[in-house]
């Protein structure tokens, strides 16, 4: 890829929007995909931009809950060296939690339906379908001031991110929605969310990388490390932002921005 000014503006301001609403409920891989759609002169960055803006935003999460991370990890040997440690629980909840994206994203992957979905009117009413259930949950009284536990709710909860394979669903959208469903507040449904998207995002981003590799596909060095930069700080100040909105508001602002963005793109691609 050759950098030119249009270039070096194209590739921040992707990495920029990724980083934003990555860890929002409004789906950052549509915001990847219809960003080419959207703006004119804007050929589609590929898949080695859109797994470097991943990176990006897997070290910021990575850096923010920088102890939870060591303690995943702790509990990841715990956990193969068979010692009962509460580390180790936290990693067999997440391990579970994952297992459903990676089952159904394989399925959609290897059934080529996953680039058959990365359609506007598709994301359009995921955007919608997603955001009103996101609302209906979130109307749902706190049952419960503690984090998601018991391998049963963190499954579902896991089941619910499964279906961000689904362009314009949201992995964070669907997981604050299964957590809100299941009566956790709206801080600790987002930071469950949160955590997910460490094993969730390395997952993706190690599957889309083997396949470039098994394409073929080349990107400079250059291009990788803007978008990953200004993915991993956009992504750093929307998580501190996003915790510190959910003590003090609800989700219907994302869930008006859904619905108008899906409304918005079933009219304007359905013409």
């Amino acid at each position: 890829m050759s950098i030119t000014q249009v270039t070096i503006i194209q590739l921040v301001i992707l990495a920029i929007v990724q980083g934003l609403t990555e860890f929002i409920p409004v789906s950052s891989s549509a915001h990847l995909i219809l960003a080419p759609l959207m703006v004119e002169g804007w050929a589609d960055q590929g898949r080695a931009i859109d797994v470097a803006a991943h990176v990006g935003s897997l070290g910021a999460v990575m850096l923010y809950f920088r102890k939870e991370t060591l303690g995943l990890m702790q509990g990841g040997v715990d956990t193969v060296l068979r010692r009962q440690t509460e580390n180790g629980k936290l990693f067999f909840l997440i391990a579970i939690a994952t297992v459903p994206l990676v089952v159904f994203g394989g399925i959609l992957a290897a059934s080529g339906l996953a680039d058959a979905m990365r359609d506007p009117r598709v994301i359009g009413a995921t955007s919608i379908i997603f955001g009103v259930l996101l609302w209906v949950a979130d109307r749902k009284p706190v049952a419960t001031e503690e984090a998601p536990t018991g391998w049963r709710k963190v499954l579902f909860i896991g089941g619910a991110q499964a279906l961000a394979a689904i362009p314009g669903t949201s992995r964070s959208g669907a997981t604050i929605t299964a957590a809100r469903w299941l009566g956790f507040t709206r801080e600790q449904s987002a930071r469950f969310s949160m955590l997910l998207a460490i094993p969730a995002i390395a997952a993706s981003g190690l599957y889309e990388g083997l396949k470039m590799v098994s394409e073929g596909a080349e990107a400079t060095m250059g291009p990788a490390l803007i978008v990953a930069t200004f993915s991993f700080f956009a992504a750093l100040l929307s998580i501190d932002v996003f915790l510190k909105l959910t003590r003090r508001l609800s989700f219907t602002p994302f869930v008006i921005y859904r619905i108008i963005l899906g409304v918005f793109l079933l009219i304007l691609f359905s013409l």
